[in-house]
């Protein structure tokens, strides 16, 4: 069935490669099966490869005959994928292939990520490295993992291992934009252990799920204002304490740290007399979110069903967890006054689980600014040192400053133009890409990022514009060509 949807699509390198990703597991920290076979494929085709300690993949093509004196080019892309699904769906991330469906000119899936984020890009690379026909100088494929979870393998490369001093990376998702700049920042994680108690008698428990919402990528959506299904549900069970002597058990939500969270989903206790005054609060509270996210996640639903627990946290833990989440800042902070319409700085809210002895949670914080992401990460962590709780902030990765003199934009620029027949686009993205991370390794590297049209990375329902793949491609090679 999958090779059936990719049959005809153009380029036909770029889709079998594509294909084959669809149907190897790449979640981050698990892309040791795509990257074994990579290695080997290199080895098959004659190309110089090696996996360097981080456990990112490298691989060498020597220049095309007569272009050996031209400079080399690192084509950069992450191996790894967001893993999201809807919560009907079976899918494995770990065994199951992606299944995708062509639908109007665009390839998608339904009820899981595509992984078009960032395996696009990796396709196009591993179509140039085998197309002989190509002109081009020196190449460098360097292939890294663990990018949506922290980008452990751009943070592991050593400063030499690279010799090229330009740089294209394949991580961005709006065709006809060059991308000079991205956002940094950080992580902070929040943890607390508590005492259960037991189940007071003569209450009920009751399991109160929100879902329908969009979701999407936590730095190029986050200015969309959509519904983040945890704070969502934390609103409804503040509500619910100033009605009821409310219990919690539990409550969970978000899958990923730089998705926005679609879903989340709460155990409650009440006195047993309350279920029908139970129904009727949350159907008017859904009402109520309904109405606030008409135009952008007017979707959300709240369902009630009987469940079991058999302990609770404790009425001081409740208050704090439940306090504190409310008042936990989410979304954008500031909008970038030298960069018009691009977010400056921005927090997800992406994770929570919290059980009757305790539980955690976790922010990522993003900005243009070093100090930026710094400040809001410790304006987090100073919420929750209020109820000493256990605050870490890690993993700092730098922005990637723009460089609006650089040669190799100059270049990319005039090659759309004659090519495209329009002008491009210069943009900088309030996502984390890795360029900031390998340029503050290779200081004076010249980088660029570009890609086809994505839309709902991170998110099910994730897909890619097929005619711009193709143009991808065509303005990938043609610049390879001119890079004299």
């Amino acid at each position: 069935m999958t090779d059936a949807v990719f049959s005809g699509l153009q380029p036909a390198a770029v889709w079998a490669h594509f294909s084959r990703l669809c149907a190897t597991p790449r979640a981050s920290k698990h892309e040791a099966m795509l990257r074994d076979a990579l290695l080997q494929w290199a080895f098959s085709r004659g190309l110089a490869a090696e996996v360097d300690a981080s456990g990112n993949l490298i691989i060498r093509k020597p220049a095309s005959i007569g272009r050996e004196h031209c400079p080399g080019v690192v084509l950069q892309a992450h191996l790894d994928m967001v893993c999201q699904k809807n919560a009907d769906s079976s899918h494995d991330f770990s065994r199951d292939a992606i299944i995708p469906v062509l639908r109007d000119g665009w390839l998608a899936t339904e009820k899981t990520t595509l992984g078009a984020d960032n395996g696009i890009g990796v396709a196009l690379i591993l179509a140039v490295l085998e197309d002989d026909s190509l002109q081009h100088g020196p190449i460098e494929a360097l292939l890294t993992v663990d990018e949506e979870a922290g980008m452990g393998g751009a943070r592991g490369l050593e400063p030499r291992v690279l010799q090229s001093q330009l740089m294209l990376n394949l991580d961005t998702e709006d065709w006809g934009e060059f991308y000079l700049g991205c956002a940094g920042g950080l992580d902070v994680n929040v943890e607390r252990r508590g005492a259960a108690e037991a189940v007071p008698a003569g209450y009920q428990a009751w399991r109160i799920d929100l879902a329908g919402l969009r979701g999407g990528h936590s730095g190029v959506d986050i200015h969309e204002e959509r519904g983040n299904a945890i704070k969502l549900l934390v609103r409804v069970l503040r509500e619910l304490e100033a009605m009821f002597p409310l219990r919690l058990a539990e409550l969970s939500g978000g899958t990923a740290r730089n998705a926005l969270p679609r879903e989340a989903s709460a155990v409650i206790l009440l006195p047993v007399d309350m279920a029908d005054r139970l129904a009727v609060a949350v159907l008017a509270i859904q009402r109520c979110l309904q109405g606030e996210l008409r135009g952008v996640d007017e979707g959300v639903e709240l369902s009630v069903s009987a469940c079991d627990a058999s302990m609770v946290m404790s009425p001081s833990e409740q208050r704090i967890w439940l306090a504190s989440l409310h008042a936990a800042p989410h979304g954008v902070r500031r909008m970038s006054r030298q960069v018009p319409g691009v977010v400056e700085t921005s927090n997800n809210l992406g994770m929570v689980e919290l059980h009757p002895n305790g539980g955690s949670c976790n922010f990522m914080v993003r900005s243009l600014l070093g100090s930026g992401s710094m400040a809001l990460a410790d304006e987090i962590a100073s919420l929750w040192a209020l109820s000493d709780s256990r605050v870490e902030k890690e993993g700092f990765y730098p922005g990637w400053a723009p460089n609006p003199d650089s040669q190799l934009l100059k270049l990319c620029q005039s090659v759309y133009r004659r090519d495209f027949g329009a002008d491009s686009k210069v943009q900088v993205i309030h996502a984390g890409l890795e360029c900031g991370i390998i340029g503050d390794k290779y200081p004076g590297m010249d980088i660029v990022s570009f890609g086809p049209t994505i839309r709902g990375a991170h998110a099910p329902g994730e897909r890619v514009e097929v005619a711009s793949v193709e143009k991808c491609w065509n303005l990938l090679t043609a610049i390879l060509a001119e890079l004299r």
